[in-house]
């Protein structure tokens, strides 16, 4: 291009969950834990989940097609699509691809860009692909979308109050009122078996539970360093008179958080990847600590035991003298600076790779954009395995369109909130549809909001079959077809009744083996099934024919 883009960053943002959650006091209850065990331990309030009629492709459908409809997007003015995820379908194909569907009618296939896979880590990969790809010299004038989403389905065990369910889409390009700040990255990247998912038929992973909260603190700790060295490089450019190109359009040093002069003041909002909401107020304290040991005489830290900076570093990672200490000292700034950014988080979960923008989303969403003006975002991204970056964007343009698109309150609201009863059968429904083909998923789609894709069938070659819920509602009656399929499924005999969101019946409850569990709620899953098929809306009655609907 003849001449370089200027404030590149988010453009356009829209999220995706379903339109089911689970309250995580009554899952206490169900679950016989002490009270406050997720909502306070963890702090989680509600849980996203999906049955089997929601997979990644679906969602990222969903959610890709709601943004290009929302801000009225011509396709042809896309140059490159990335897609974030670690919910796997096809060992081969890629999430990218299936969305390219939703191109066809624009006639636009010269659309760069692929899956990223490294636990939640991707949806970020995706990201800095998509900002250097706008940056670079490969650029063609076109704009870029990332999605970054996934399922979390977890066993029953410690770890399924952690589960959730969403995505994220961002529109990225020039002239952006949200900036990433060119330069400013620090990364932290190593080989680690924290959490991994060696065996491709289970839906569980492998973890060392403990080991994975330590590399998640070390992560952030290195990342800080990262990120505060290249602040000075590229502070020096500036005064040296050789930015490169780096913050060249943004003040390198300045947030505008307030008085307390202490590095991480700089930021005047946070966003974290969430496996809990309790790991991300622990986190958030433990940059302020990284600042303590960096200048332990800075006034902020009078009432702090000097003790703590002698620490081994090793036993810094688990000291509670230490994580009580700075949760403390962090207490209100939390409230006022990453408090607005975990609503998403505890209201939905874990979305893995949509986790840390569904941050975004909340900040976006809860701060009025005149507060917003001139803010600096700092964001923090982790995957197991391990992969973490923590960079920054600040907000040079009117947020409210955004604000006024996501309408996440409303959203949020509108879910169908069910009994954990149902919460329980859905995830057997799930468990049953993996590595199946010539299936009919049986979950009701009569709560699904209009505009959601979902599942119809998968073949005998494993090609999924996908349609669209209108504004009127298709396939009515459908519930009757589900009772009898969760029964079928299931291999439950007994009278079916009515609880919460879909047709279930009263059986025992089973007591499978628990996957392992990670302290911070990381924990994984798989969608088994193969291969795709497309149904556009106007050959939904055909098919709603072959299926016996309505």
């Amino acid at each position: 291009m003849a001449t370089r883009p200027h404030n590149v960053g988010i453009k356009a943002l829209e999220i995706y969950f379903p339109a089911q959650c689970v309250d995580q006091v009554e899952l206490e209850k169900f679950d016989g834990v002490a009270a406050g065990k997720y909502t306070i331990g963890l702090g989680q309030t509600k849980m996203s989940f999906c049955d089997d009629r929601e997979d990644i492709y679906s969602i990222a459908l969903t959610t890709l097609s709601s943004l290009i409809k929302k801000y009225k997007i011509d396709l042809q003015n896309i140059g490159r699509l990335e897609v974030g995820t670690e919910t796997m379908l096809d060992k081969s194909k890629s999430v990218k691809s299936v969305l390219m569907q939703l191109f066809e009618e624009s006639g636009n296939h010269n659309v760069e860009g692929i899956d990223t896979v490294n636990a939640c880590f991707g949806g970020t990969n995706a990201v800095f692909n998509a900002i250097n790809w706008v940056e670079s010299s490969a650029w063609d004038g076109r704009d870029a979308i990332v999605v970054a989403g996934d399922i979390a389905l977890y066993n029953k065990g410690n770890a399924r109050p952690t589960g959730g369910a969403g995505c994220v889409a961002m529109l990225i390009g020039p002239d952006a009122p949200l900036v990433f700040e060119p330069g400013l990255r620090g990364s932290h990247v190593e080989h680690a078996y924290d959490f991994y998912k060696p065996d491709l038929t289970s839906e569980y992973p492998y973890v060392d539970g403990q080991f994975s909260l330590q590399c998640y603190t070390k992560a952030v700790d290195k990342c800080y360093a990262a990120y505060n060295a290249r602040e000075k490089a590229v502070k020096a450019q500036q005064l040296n008179g050789h930015a490169n190109g780096h913050a060249a359009d943004h003040e390198a040093a300045a947030g505008t958080a307030g008085t307390a002069g202490t590095p991480l003041d700089r930021f005047d909002y946070m966003a974290f990847h969430a496996p809990t909401c309790k790991l991300v107020s622990k986190s958030y304290a433990r940059l302020l600590y990284n600042d303590f040991l960096a200048d332990p005489q800075n006034a902020a830290f009078a009432d702090v035991a000097p003790e703590l900076r002698e620490l081994e570093y090793q036993a810094s990672l688990t000291d509670r003298n230490v994580e009580k200490a700075f949760m403390g000292l962090t207490k209100k700034r939390f409230a006022a600076r990453v408090q607005p950014a975990i609503q998403v988080a505890t209201q939905c979960g874990n979305m893995y790779c949509g986790s840390v923008y569904g941050g975004l989303v909340g900040l976006v969403a809860n701060i009025a954009p005149d507060t917003l003006q001139g803010k600096r975002l700092g964001v923090f991204s982790y995957g197991s395995g391990l992969a973490s970056a923590l960079f920054s964007l600040k907000v040079v343009g009117d947020t409210s369109e955004m604000a006024k698109q996501l309408d996440l309150h409303r959203r949020l609201d509108a879910r169908k909130v069910v009994a954990p009863q149902v919460y329980d059968e859905m995830c057997l429904l799930r468990e049953k549809a993996h590595l199946q083909k010539n299936f009919t998923p049986a979950g009701s789609i009569d709560d699904i909001v209009p505009g959601t894709y979902y599942l119809t069938a998968v073949d005998d070659m494993f090609r999924r079959k996908y349609a669209v819920k209108d504004a009127q509602g298709d396939c009515h009656g459908h519930n009757v077809l589900s009772s009898r399929l969760i029964d079928g499924i299931l291999g439950r005999k007994g009278k079916p009744k009515e609880n919460g969101s879909a047709v279930v019946t009263e059986t025992p409850r089973s007591k499978p083996d628990s996957p392992g569990t990670l302290p911070d709620g990381r924990h994984a899953k798989t969608d088994g099934d193969r291969g795709l098929s497309y149904v556009p809306p106007n050959k939904l009655g055909k098919l709603g024919a072959k299926l016996g609907m309505r």
